[in-house]
């Protein structure tokens, strides 16, 4: 899939430890810096708090919730504050709010001693700006997600 971004890992976890880790803001901001204020309800909105600020908008929102297999949502809004926030440009910032929102899904599957995480990442324009960026982020995400269940601590930022 030229529009989508999927990542696969194995993590040292039982599903409900994952799922967790996903949805809880003691975990969401241990090792991503960001929590979630949503009921987690397919169609409820979602609020992205990050950094001493957050994003709410009416297309932020649950798309799936089904504990603990699988979980989806939109992706955020690219806001000027939030790339105050983050140190993305403006110029950067205004291209990736011009692409079509895109969705975020985590697929979990239990095996004997771990879960197989499948992050795919779709809904992208040919040629996305946000698509390559997460193609970095991702990766350095679920390592850090993985470190700390595995290890009771994240990766140093």
């Amino acid at each position: 899939m030229e529009d989508a971004f999927v990542y696969l890992s194995r993590i040292r976890a039982t599903p409900e430890q994952l799922w967790q880790a996903l949805t809880e803001p003691a975990f969401t901001e241990r090792y991503w810096e960001l929590s979630f204020d949503t009921d987690w309800q397919p169609g409820s909105p979602m609020t992205w708090r990050e950094r001493g600020g957050s994003v709410a908008d009416p297309e932020q929102r649950v798309l799936e919730y089904d504990f603990p297999r699988r979980l989806a949502y939109t992706w955020h809004t690219f806001t000027v504050e939030w790339a105050e926030r983050v140190g993305v440009a403006e110029d950067v910032r205004k291209a990736i709010a011009a692409e079509p929102r895109s969705k975020v899904a985590f697929d979990l599957e239990p095996g004997d001693r771990t879960v197989r995480l499948k992050v795919t990442h779709d809904g992208f324009a040919p040629g996305s700006t946000v698509l390559q960026m997460i193609g970095e982020g991702w990766p350095e995400l679920v390592s850090s997600l993985k470190t700390l269940l595995e290890t009771g601590e994240p990766l140093p930022g």
